[in-house]
């Protein structure tokens, strides 16, 4: 089965964004992932390939409206005429192209119909629960889903086995009235067949004409490591199954990460906050930082480091969605220290700690300069409140 990343994902935009953002993201994407940037790349030519296909459908409004509404399945070819703008679907015209984005506003419009009443089935979404690790690898998941499935002793037509259905006598199988009111001519839904342009005399003992039953679905897909909490992974015709032998639905994945313990995550940079001891802040040392590649990183402590000071560690955050090791994407990883006041302190570090805060008291404050300053201003201050 096919996997397709959302086009808002591709362009790291938000839904809703304005044209002026999607431009500015679309040139800053293909500048990075231009194959002569990188010769002989080619993750990065697909990547690039992928960014530009997005915007292309993104910067059109009425190509945008179409993928807002129906994802990549208003852009492939669905059966019975179904498919996209731009050549790649027939909508059969322009009032057709009207009904099914602006269908809803004006009071619900028909769904994709092909010959003999089929219908493509609806889509369907599935929330998925990941942890970081499992998006720092990818994984295979296995998915449980009640979906309304093809009707097999009728194979989805709704009609008994050995009979078949007939075409409707009030509309001709077109699945549409006209009627004249004043001097205008309305066309609406046939009400002897409903829209399907057919009528099932002998109806299926098992689905009732329905052409579809309910059942539960297992499948396995594969989820690509570095998904981000958000992301939307399109299965094709994973989805409901048609009405009278349509195409199937798509199956839309919405990915949701569980909090870390250790880890905040912003794009493909972690962050991470490391407590150090007092004596490692003043003497330099270094830490270890356990990574999800279960190698620790570790981190150099320059003497003299404050609490809050940050430490970058290239290429050990998340990786790039798509990206992978040929096109090289793994972020950063931000390493965040903070000094720990040490506690329930024997008699000899109390001693050691007392002797050192003398020593320290006659260097004048030459340990501690910002403690000092921070005291000397306010000294000024209360000097000029009190004049």
């Amino acid at each position: 089965m096919s996997t397709e990343i959302d086009y808002y994902e591709l362009l790291e935009c938000q839904r809703g964004a304005d044209e002026s953002t999607l431009k500015a993201s679309y040139r800053r994407l293909a500048m990075k992932w231009h194959p002569d940037k990188n010769p002989g790349d080619a993750a990065a030519e697909q990547r690039f390939k992928s960014i530009s296909e997005a915007y292309d459908v993104l910067k059109d409004p009425q190509k945008r409206a179409a993928y807002d509404r129906y994802g990549h399945a208003a852009f492939t070819q669905q059966g019975g005429g179904g498919g996209g703008f731009g050549g790649a679907q027939d909508f059969g015209g322009f009032s057709d192209i009207f009904e099914n984005i602006f269908g809803e506003f004006m009071g619900g419009g028909r769904q994709q119909r092909g010959r003999g009443g089929a219908t493509r089935g609806q889509d369907m979404r599935y929330d998925l629960e990941m942890t970081l690790e499992e998006a720092f690898t990818g994984k295979e998941a296995t998915l449980t889903v009640e979906v309304a499935a093809a009707c097999e002793p009728c194979s989805g037509s709704g009609a008994k086995p050995g009979t078949a259905a007939r075409t409707c006598s009030t509309c001709g199988g077109q699945g549409r009235v006209a009627m004249r009111q004043g001097l205008f001519a309305v066309e609406r839904t046939c009400p002897a067949c409903q829209g399907t342009g057919q009528v099932i005399a002998d109806p299926c003992d098992t689905c009732r004409g329905a052409g579809r039953v309910e059942k539960q679905k297992t499948m396995n897909v594969n989820v690509p490591r570095g998904v981000d909490d958000g992301t939307r992974i399109r299965v094709a015709g994973e989805g409901e199954a048609g009405s009278r032998g349509g195409p199937a639905g798509d199956l839309y994945i919405f990915v949701h990460l569980k909090a870390h313990a250790l880890f905040k995550r912003e794009g493909t940079t972690l962050f991470a906050v490391a407590p150090i001891c007092f004596t490692t802040a003043a003497l330099g040392g270094e830490i270890e930082v356990p990574c999800l590649d279960k190698e620790a990183a570790v981190v150099r402590i320059p003497h003299g480091t404050q609490s809050g000071k940050q430490f970058r560690v290239r290429g050990r955050g998340m990786p790039a969605l798509n990206g992978g090791a040929a096109g090289g994407g793994f972020g950063d990883l931000v390493v965040q220290v903070e000094v720990e006041t040490p506690v329930k302190l024997t008699k000899r570090q109390r001693e050691l700690l007392e002797e050192f805060q003398t020593l320290e008291a006659q260097e004048g404050g030459k340990n501690n300069p910002r403690q000092t300053g921070f005291f000397d201003k306010l000294k000024e201050a209360w000097n000029e409140f009190t004049d």
